[in-house]
């Protein structure tokens, strides 16, 4: 596999780490998604971020799943976790955990903390917690039950464990100070009660650690070197630090928060909170929507791995959020598809042409080549009757139009030169069928192939083509200006972010093709073929159009 990251701030951290022997048994980082959701594109970042580091510098990778929070996670999303890291091209090998592993040691850290007077039961609900937190410019207010006993303290939270109180009765916080200009360090909570079935643990517990807790302890338990977070951890970095040093893990060998900045993305939403809506209310088809930034989305839209991959590394690692266009995304599977993808010819609008020169009981099959870069051949079935797409003719065309027009000519691609003799319209006045003539000398070979035409067209023949379903996708949200997705993001769904187009057809050489592989429809665009295609049924997603507007802007 490439290398997947290259030099980047947290790279020289690492250099620097090593270099001062801070990581005697090498270099470890976790990927820790919590299993309440399908991974987005801005995972992909920190995964590629993650494990490539890991890889680079001969070091190892963990996946851990932050599942302390049981209302909203289910193994539907472990599983669909672990299928986009591995279709990414990574491997966590044997280093696969849950936090829910530790929850007998994160419960007897916690009572550590309370024997050092560092944690107590609060009994203040959790809207009266924010009251009494204070604000950026005020001082918080201690709880009146700060001051109960270390022996108090420890009987309570036993009986909280135990399943004596009610969901939100109580929590256990940590004892800082409530005067800290970090509101994060202002007594954080770090265990709640929950009365509800764990996707893992099932009812054995009934209190749950909080993210802030369990995810530095986390990290102490597995080795791991650097934590990577994302940008909105840095405020939260104060109390990974203070609860590591409070429970005695050695400063030198101990994990070390780095941040760096999330993705963002034009045109995109990646709240999973908002993603989730967005599925649960049925705005889209599910979380592998291909409209939907989910990594199974993408896969099912036609991206490819190795493009997501390339993405994240085109894009760096930063210290500062910043705005990425989703053009930039759509020019690395552009350029993937480009090199990779066979060229096939589909006509999704069709208008008939009948070649009145072509004998009606000939059929010919015409050599074709696949792709430029990778080579191969195919073979195309031509014969009378043919199909074009409708935008490639007009019956009054404008000045330096260049394809079929009443009386002119251009070259059917790998085929003849024809010309149009008829416009035959329905009832209702629309182009019906084009009549034209074949220059039958000017095939690949002939005596008139080299005439200059300066117009070349795709076509299907109409005997063998396969009858196809074409989805062309577009962004699921409208933007303003700069591509940002205003707040109230259902308001701003494209109700035209997905067009069906039912009666395409495609030529035959795609006959029996499997889910997942692409083509560039010539002329077109990328396509892939959809996981509902049947054999009697070819579906194609549009992956992305020819155009590539971040190429150009990049010039």
């Amino acid at each position: 596999m490439e290398e997947h990251t290259t030099g980047n701030f947290i790279q020289n951290i690492i250099d620097e780490d090593r270099a001062a022997g801070r990581c005697p048994d090498g270099i470890h980082t976790r990927f820790p998604p919590e299993p309440n959701g399908y991974l987005h594109i801005g995972h992909a970042k920190s995964i590629c971020l993650n494990f490539g580091l890991a890889e680079r510098n001969g070091g190892l990778c963990n996946l851990r799943f932050d599942d302390t929070n049981p209302t909203k996670e289910d193994t539907e999303y472990v599983d669909s976790i672990q299928a986009d890291i591995r279709w990414l091209g990574f491997s966590w090998k044997k280093h696969m955990f849950y936090a829910s592993d530790y929850f007998d040691k994160l419960y007897a850290y916690a009572q550590a903390l309370i024997a050092k007077g560092l944690a107590y039961v609060d009994d203040l609900s959790a809207e009266e917690i924010r009251t009494h937190r204070g604000t950026l410019t005020e001082p918080g207010k201690d709880s009146p039950y700060r001051t109960r006993s270390v022996t108090e303290n420890l009987d309570l939270f036993a009986r909280m464990k135990a399943g004596e109180f009610v969901d939100g009765e109580k929590v256990l916080r940590a004892k800082i100070d409530m005067a800290s200009p970090n509101l994060v360090m202002r007594d954080t909570v770090i265990y709640r009660i929950a009365h509800t079935h764990h996707h893992r643990t099932g009812g054995a517990w009934c209190i749950y650690p909080m993210y802030d807790f369990a995810h530095p302890l986390s990290d102490a338990i597995e080795g791991i070197t650097h934590s990577i977070c994302t940008l909105e951890f840095e405020e939260h970095r104060p109390f990974y630090d203070w609860l590591l040093e409070s429970l005695g893990f050695d400063a030198n060998t101990r994990p070390h928060q780095i941040e760096f900045a999330r993705l963002n993305l034009t045109n995109t939403v990646t709240s999973k909170r908002k993603l989730r809506q967005l599925v649960e209310e049925h705005y889209v088809s599910g979380w592998d929507d291909p409209r939907m930034p989910t990594i199974s989305g993408l896969r099912r839209r036609g991206y490819t791995a190795a493009a997501i991959r390339r993405f994240c590394e085109e894009i760096g690692v930063a210290k500062a959020n910043s705005l990425v266009d989703i053009a930039m995304l759509e020019h690395c599977v552009r350029d993937d598809l480009n090199e990779n993808a066979d060229r096939v010819m589909a006509v999704l609008r069709p208008v008939k042409v009948v070649i009145t020169n072509y004998p009606e009981d000939k059929e010919e099959w015409l050599l074709a080549d696949n792709n430029p870069t990778r080579g191969g051949q195919r073979f195309l079935p031509f014969s009378r009757e043919l199909y074009i797409e409708q935008e490639d003719f007009m019956e009054e065309p404008p000045a330096k139009y260049f394809r079929l027009k009443p009386g002119g000519e251009v070259r059917l691609k790998h085929a003849y030169i024809i010309k149009c003799e008829e416009v035959v319209k329905d009832a209702a006045g629309r182009v019906a069928e084009l009549r034209c003539t074949a220059d039958l000398d000017s095939k690949t070979g002939g005596a008139t192939a080299g005439r200059k035409i300066k117009g070349t067209i795709h076509w299907v023949a109409a005997k063998r083509a396969l009858p196809a379903e074409v989805r062309l996708y577009d962004c699921l949200f409208e933007t303003d200006e700069n591509g940002n997705v205003p707040d109230d993001f259902l308001a701003a769904l494209n109700r035209n972010s997905l067009e069906t187009i039912e009666n395409a057809w495609i030529e035959p050489s795609v006959r029996l093709t499997a889910a997942g592989k692409s083509y560039q429809f010539l002329r077109m665009g990328y396509f892939v073929v959809d996981p509902d295609t049947r054999p009697d049924h070819l579906v194609f997603n549009r992956v992305v159009g020819l155009r590539d507007s971040w190429a150009k802007a990049k010039k």
